[in-house]
C-alpha cells in the first residue's frame, strides 16, 4: 500500500531536514502506529503518505500512485478516491449535522451515487455507535463522539488509507477506547491505517509500531510485510 525509498523533506531550500532518506514499506490492511518526541517528523510522514504534501527527495507511492508525479490538481483526486483522514481536533463543520457532515464529504468527491449517501452515512454512523446521534450539531455531542463521527466521514468515500493525527490526544480514557475500537473496525473493513500517537494505548493495538527520532526510523516493531 504505502512504499518510501530515499524519502526527504525539508520545507526551505537551505531548512533542516525534517525527514532523512527514508526507505519504508506499510502493507495493505496493515495497522500502524508512528511514535517519537515531538519533532521528530511524525505528522510530517503522515501527511506525505496522505498525499497532503510532497516529499523534497525520493521515491512516495502509496496505493501503486507515484504521489511526486501528481499535480495539486492529480493529488487532490488521489486523496479523494484513496485516502481519509482523522484530525486530532475532529474539524467537522459546526453548523452541519453529524449525518450532513458525512453527505458533505461525499457531495465533494462524487465517488458515491448521490441516492446512497444519506443511508451511508447512517449506515457509518451506525458503525461507530452514533446512529440514534445522526441529527445532532456537532456541539450537541461528546468529543470522542465527535472524534468517532470524524472517522465515519473518513471511511465516507471507501478509502484505501485511513491516516490519523494524535485522535485520542484530547480524549479521557473511557471515549479513546472507543475510539480505539473504531479504529479496529476500520482495519477490518480492509483499510490500511497509520496514526500519528503519544498514546501508549494506542500503539498496543497497532500491529506494528514504527519509531522516528530527528527525522530517521529508529524502531520498526511488528508485521512488515
Amino acid at each position: 500500500m504505502i512504499r518510501l525509498r530515499g524519502v526527504s523533506k525539508r520545507y526551505a531550500p537551505e531548512g533542516p531536514c525534517v525527514l532523512r532518506q527514508l526507505d519504508l514499506q506499510v502493507a495493505q490492511r496493515a495497522y500502524v502506529s508512528l511514535t517519537g518526541p515531538s519533532g521528530s517528523g511524525k505528522s510530517t510522514l503522515l501527511n506525505l503518505v496522505g498525499g497532503l504534501d510532497r516529499p523534497t527527495e525520493g521515491r512516495l507511492e502509496v496505493a501503486g500512485q507515484d504521489l511526486g508525479a501528481l499535480d495539486e490538481d492529480g493529488l487532490a483526486r488521489f486523496r479523494g478516491t484513496h485516502v481519509g483522514v482523522v484530525f486530532q481536533f475532529f474539524q467537522l463543520l459546526p453548523s452541519l449535522s453529524l449525518l450532513e457532515n458525512l453527505r458533505f464529504a461525499m457531495d465533494v468527491v462524487g465517488a458515491v451515487p448521490r441516492a446512497q449517501r444519506s443511508d451511508r452515512a447512517r449506515a457509518l454512523l451506525g458503525e461507530v455507535g452514533l446512529a440514534d446521534l445522526a441529527d445532532r450539531l456537532p456541539s450537541q455531542v461528546s468529543g470522542g463522539q465527535q472524534q468517532r463521527a470524524a472517522i465515519a466521514r473518513a471511511l465516507a468515500n471507501e478509502p484505501s488509507l485511513v491516516v490519523a493525527d494524535e485522535p485520542t490526544g484530547n480524549l479521557d480514557s473511557a471515549s479513546a477506547g472507543r475510539v480505539l475500537d473504531a479504529f479496529d473496525a476500520v482495519v477490518q473493513r480492509g483499510a490500511t491505517l497509520v496514526v500519528v500517537t503519544h498514546d501508549p494505548a494506542v500503539a498496543a493495538r497497532a500491529d506494528r509500531t514504527v519509531q522516528l527520532v530527528d527525522g530517521r526510523v529508529v524502531t520498526d516493531v511488528g508485521v512488515v510485510s
